[in-house]
């Protein structure tokens, strides 16, 4: 993470059905959410991380008027070849989509001003350009590469496991910044959610007690070049302690596990964390609170009529 002077703004494409999980990707990214498909920030997020963002532009320069922005960009002068892509293709917080013909007319403008060797076709660099609320404002765009779709297919899979894109935003919401942190997904099943948090860099250690899916996990982080542990076994035999445990919570349709035992997780995951977050089909909030956590965030995620709450519990 990184919070200071510098500031950004992030632009997103969601699912209709994704709107709530994304909101709540926000809030632990940022502390706050956009209602709209943009947010300025001065927190520095990878924009590939998310399943939702599209854009990064880290701001360089802005002006109130488009005369001041082009006078402000004769004084960028950049380091290597780079062109320039204004971001006003939809609709943005009350700011109307710039047509096509006149996104390119603006594009020109500005990379003619700029100081250095434009090039349309194999740029170093790329510049952003956006009119956000009335304002313009320049600076380096960092486009969202979709990592997370080359770990849809895997070599173990099942039906019930969570999406790639759902597993990927858990993890942001679980550990949005991943410095010092130490996780532990305690009941990982096929792995997920372990091959999307390594895959970001976040130290998260896997656990589970069905051998089959324990080696079928392993084979997973194998083979897409990631390391990680993963140990068979119940949540009650950890003997460490973690900054955050996320939980996909089993249930009736595939572990045929007890409310008892949903609630023995629970009370065990208190133990070896003080923050969780839950993924659960069903409405456990009485168990969370039984186990001595306090819900402070949440949101539904949909796919068509299935729905899965995400808890974040302190």
């Amino acid at each position: 993470m990184n919070a200071g002077t510098q500031e950004f703004i992030y632009t997103y494409i969601r699912h209709v059905d994704e709107h709530d999980l994304c909101r709540l990707e926000m809030r632990s990214f940022f502390g706050a959410h956009s209602e709209w498909n943009v947010l300025m920030s001065d927190v520095s997020i990878d924009p590939s991380r998310s399943p939702f963002m599209k854009e990064r532009l880290e701001i360089r320069w802005s002006a109130e008027s488009w005369e001041g922005f082009l006078s402000k960009a004769r004084n960028v002068v950049s380091p290597s070849s780079f062109k320039v892509t204004c971001l006003n293709t939809m609709d943005m917080d009350g700011t109307e989509k710039i047509p096509h013909s006149e996104r390119r007319k603006l594009e020109r403008q500005v990379g003619e001003s700029i100081q250095g060797e434009a090039d349309l076709l194999d740029p170093v660099m790329e510049y952003g350009v956006i009119h956000l609320n009335g304002k313009w404002y320049g600076g380096l765009l960092e486009r969202s590469l979709p990592v997370w779709k080359t770990h849809e297919q895997k070599p173990h899979m099942y039906s019930t496991a969570l999406s790639t894109r759902l597993a990927r935003a858990v993890a942001n919401i679980a550990v949005p910044h991943p410095a010092g942190i130490r996780a532990i997904d305690p009941c990982c099943g096929i792995g997920n959610v372990l091959v999307e948090a390594r895959s970001m860099g976040i130290n998260i250690v896997g656990r589970d007690i069905n051998p089959l899916v324990c080696n079928g996990s392993r084979k997973n982080l194998a083979y897409f070049g990631l390391s990680g542990e993963v140990v068979k076994g119940p949540i009650a035999e950890v003997s460490d302690t973690y900054d955050v445990a996320i939980i996909d919570m089993p249930y009736n349709l595939f572990t045929h596990i007890t409310s008892e035992g949903q609630q023995s997780i629970l009370t065990e995951a208190r133990r070896i964390t003080d923050k969780l977050v839950v993924v659960t089909i069903e409405p456990i909030d009485h168990m969370i609170e039984n186990a001595g956590f306090t819900i402070v965030d949440r949101c539904i995620a949909k796919k068509g009529t299935f729905e899965r709450q995400i808890l974040v519990c302190n």
